[in-house]
């Protein structure tokens, strides 16, 4: 599986640019996913913070994961336009019929595709060796872009989920 996406990353964005990551419920067509990249692109176009224009980019990765980031070095994302994203992704997961909210649901990488596992079954999972310490974890909780470049795709043991799970490092 193919995991490059750093290459569609804006070059001229802060590493500290604001990073929000919404995983989808499952993986969104073909179809689906092209729409989802045009109403992703409007939406960053014309987002908005206290009327001043936000520095912006928005992803759809892997069919999946809707990316996120604000470039702050000019204009700060206010409360108001951070609510203006959590409805633009409620209204797209309602048009596609997923839930990009569920925090439950964690993405890992296995035989070359992603596979959802619930949080509460990953220790299990490490357990009967479905999961290794060495198996690619999609960290969604990375916040800026330069986590978003070195630590979203990483082995569970680097994660918050080594620890979790009981994983010696």
């Amino acid at each position: 599986m193919n995991l490059s996406y750093k290459n569609l990353l804006n070059p001229g964005f802060s590493p500290y640019s604001r990073v929000w990551v919404y995983q989808s419920n499952r993986l969104l067509s073909l179809s689906e996913a092209l729409e989802a990249e045009e109403l992703l692109q409007n939406f960053v176009s014309s987002w908005a913070s206290h009327s001043d224009e936000v520095k912006a980019e928005g992803h759809l990765f892997f069919g999946r994961f809707v990316i996120l980031i604000a470039d702050e070095t000019l204009v700060k994302v206010s409360g108001c336009s951070t609510d203006s994203s959590v409805r633009f992704l409620k209204k797209l997961g309602e048009t596609f019929k997923v839930d990009f909210f569920d925090r439950q649901n964690l993405a890992f990488v296995k035989d070359d595709k992603i596979e959802i596992v619930p949080l509460s079954q990953v220790k299990y999972a490490l357990q009967h060796n479905l999961l290794t310490p060495d198996t690619l974890y999609f960290n969604n909780l990375v916040l800026n872009r330069a986590e978003l470049e070195n630590d979203w795709i990483i082995p569970v043991k680097n994660s918050w989920l080594a620890k979790k799970a009981g994983i010696a490092v």
